[in-house]
This record gives structure tokens, C-alpha cells and sequence, in this order.
């Protein structure tokens, strides 16, 4: 029989933390039409500017082929936009559009409503706390990540 203590595993929390987080985050974005996969994006685009399909995808953690699909869907809705890339013509930057400004309002209630029931409770400085340590993780991970390629 498979065993392991999971109460004292670091990657389970984190991972059933992300699972509910976006979960969670499905069911609030649901009322403003888009998916959890969708706000990624924009919350990418928020946070680097355009980026291609393949930088989207990288970002996220997904096959490239998988965000092909969301990005046609967003752009079918109006939300960003294909522009061809000045460098290489062959890429096509994702730009968001003017209606994912509006979008874009409503996500980050949803985001708001879900962070309060998370954090309910915690102080600034837990909240600090936190951050930090899931930062240290992160950074970590990535440079432990990079080393071994």
C-alpha cells in the first residue's frame, strides 16, 4: 500500500492551495464570462505588456498548442488581438483590446472577493510573511530549474 504523511509536505499545500485558488477563482470568473485560463492571460499581459503566443505559454506553465485555443476564443470575443511582430514577422504579438479594459475591472473584483476569503483573517504582517516565503520558494525552484538545464 502507497504511504506518505502529506500534513508535512510542502508540494501538497502548495499544489491543493493552487488547485482551490483556481477553483475558486473558475467559479467567481464564471459570472463575468471568461475562464481561469483566459485571466491568466490578461494578468500576464497586465504584468509583461504583448507578448507572443509562445511567451504566453511559457509564462503559464501549458503547451503552446494549449494556448492557442484560449487565445482564439478571447480573440473571437473581442478581448486582445493578433498583431504581427515588428522583429520577426512570423510571431504575432497578443495585444489586449479596448473591451478587456472593462473585462479586465470585473476580473480583478472577482480576484479581490476570492484573495479576502483566502486571507480572511491574517494580519499584514503574516500576509508579508507569506509572500516572502512563497517568493524564496519560487526563486528557489527556478534556479534549481535552471541549473539542470
Amino acid at each position: 500500500m502507497l504511504r506518505h504523511d502529506f500534513t508535512t509536505d510542502i508540494g501538497y499545500w502548495l499544489h491543493m492551495c493552487a488547485h482551490r485558488l483556481e477553483s475558486m477563482m473558475n467559479a467567481e470568473l464564471s459570472e463575468v464570462g471568461i475562464s481561469y485560463r483566459q485571466f491568466q492571460i490578461l494578468a500576464w499581459l497586465a504584468l509583461k505588456g504583448d507578448l507572443s503566443q509562445a511567451e504566453l505559454a511559457r509564462c503559464s506553465g501549458v503547451e503552446p498548442s494549449t494556448i492557442v485555443s484560449v487565445v482564439d476564443r478571447m480573440q473571437r470575443d473581442g478581448l486582445i488581438e493578433r498583431k504581427t511582430c515588428e522583429e520577426d514577422r512570423r510571431k504575432y504579438r497578443i495585444v489586449p483590446t479596448p473591451a478587456a479594459e472593462d473585462v479586465w475591472k470585473r476580473v480583478l473584483q472577482c480576484k479581490d472577493r476570492v484573495k479576502k476569503c483566502a486571507t480572511d483573517g491574517m494580519s499584514k504582517t503574516e500576509l508579508d510573511g507569506l509572500r516572502d516565503q512563497l517568493m524564496l520558494i519560487h526563486e528557489r525552484l527556478e534556479k534549481h530549474q535552471n541549473a539542470s538545464k
